[in-house]
């Protein structure tokens, strides 16, 4: 912002513009005034002088004593009215320059309270580009995050209701069959309310773990961790899944890793949700790579897929609560809605980042994950127990399995 644009040097012109504007009506009242004062006076000194030049007697002509006396009563009204008249012009003047101040900041504490009560949607316009536009400016981007946090709430509402009820009415339609004996009893229909009491009872317990990592009530218990063991051991939990559905899968990892500072089952649980999504949205022949590498004082986790893809305009949202990209291919997967969420703070309190990449529906994705370097703690490499050495042997490991169709 120029200097001149700002409120502090329009205040200082203004008050400057107010004393000159003083002075100068001061100072033209005021000879005004004593000008026509003292020619008021001039035919009484003229007629003095004259008398003194004809020989006419001068007793009553004005003494110097008078004519001093004149000056001084015509100097001294001219000054009290120049200094009314001043200071008429000067309140006139501030009074301008306040109203062109105070509006704004009256139309300001309008709108905060407006927003105190609810209304998210309320605007300040101010037209004027100093300081107060930039508070003004501030109030409209609080007032636009409190608006789309109040649509997010709403929309978490809707939203937990459907998850709720999406269960909840299949158990009940079910259980009504059975009752009414519509359904059979059978081991599928038993398995099929279990699953569904199942999905129930994940999305709940999800919820309340989302609750509690946005209100930061999840204790991280951070310290050095080896997270290429870590990786090997969560890798190895769906090389199982990975086979029987025909993805090749891959883990990648250098041949020196350094201790991350992290809490291992927070970060356990942040593998396992971008693994299982991976998995979840990879088709048979498709391929699902596990990658760590070590970046100045942090790693950097990747999991990347060869799946659907995500659409540029939704990478910017995926870590929001119930955000899906196809809402009908979520649900009919089971996911809630709200794991990248609950990652996303997890990641973020243990003082790491994490974001998503992908070039375009049908061209695969990538998630990332950083984590902070345990620098005081000796890297892989030195004396531990023979599960830290055997995560050394191999760093790379490569699976193609069978397809479904073989």
């Amino acid at each position: 912002m120029k200097w001149y644009r700002q409120l502090r040097w329009k205040l200082f012109v203004s008050h400057l513009v107010i004393v000159i504007i003083s002075g100068v009506v001061m100072m033209a009242t005021a000879s005004f005034l004593t000008s026509v004062g003292l020619v008021q006076d001039m035919p009484l000194t003229l007629g003095a002088a004259a008398a003194e030049t004809s020989g006419i007697d001068s007793a009553n002509t004005p003494t110097e004593p008078s004519l001093e006396r004149r000056f001084q009563l015509v100097v001294q009204q001219s000054l009290l009215v120049a200094g009314f008249a001043a200071m008429a012009a000067a309140v006139v003047v501030s009074l301008f320059v306040s109203r062109r101040v105070v509006e704004p900041l009256h139309a300001i504490s309008i709108a905060s309270r407006r927003l105190a009560q609810g209304f998210y949607r309320e605007r300040t316009m101010i037209g004027s580009d100093d300081e107060l536009a930039d508070l003004s400016q501030s109030v409209n981007q609080l007032a636009e995050t409190l608006d789309q946090t109040e649509r997010r709430r709403l929309a978490l509402l809707s939203d937990v209701a459907h998850e709720l009820r999406t269960p909840l009415s299949t158990i009940g339609g079910y259980m009504e069959g059975l009752i009414d004996h519509v359904i059979q009893p059978s081991n599928q229909t038993f398995s099929l309310i279990l699953n569904e009491t199942n999905r129930l009872q994940r999305l709940i317990e999800d919820l309340g773990l989302l609750s509690r990592v946005e209100a930061g009530q999840v204790p991280i218990s951070a310290r050095p961790v080896d997270l290429a063991l870590m990786l090997k051991d969560v890798y190895a939990q769906f090389q199982p899944q990975f086979d029987a559905d025909g993805i090749s899968h891959q883990l990648i990892l250098p041949l020196t890793l350094p201790l991350v500072w992290a809490d291992p089952d927070r970060v356990n649980q942040v593998l396992i949700n971008l693994l299982a999504n991976a998995y979840r949205y990879t088709p048979s022949g498709g391929q699902v790579t596990l990658r760590a590498t070590a970046e100045h004082e942090r790693l950097l986790i990747s999991v990347e897929d060869t799946g659907v893809g995500i659409a540029p305009e939704h990478l910017p949202h995926l870590f929001e609560r119930f955000y899906r990209v196809d809402k009908s291919r979520a649900r009919a997967s089971g996911g809630s809605g709200i794991g990248l969420t609950i990652a996303r703070h997890l990641v973020y309190a243990q003082g790491g980042e994490i974001w998503a990449e992908s070039a375009g529906p049908g061209k695969g994705a990538c998630f990332r994950f950083t984590l902070p370097v345990a620098l005081l703690v000796p890297s892989i490499g030195t004396a531990r127990d023979s599960r830290y050495a055997s995560a050394q042997e191999e760093r790379v490991e490569n699976f193609t399995p069978f397809s479904k169709q073989s």
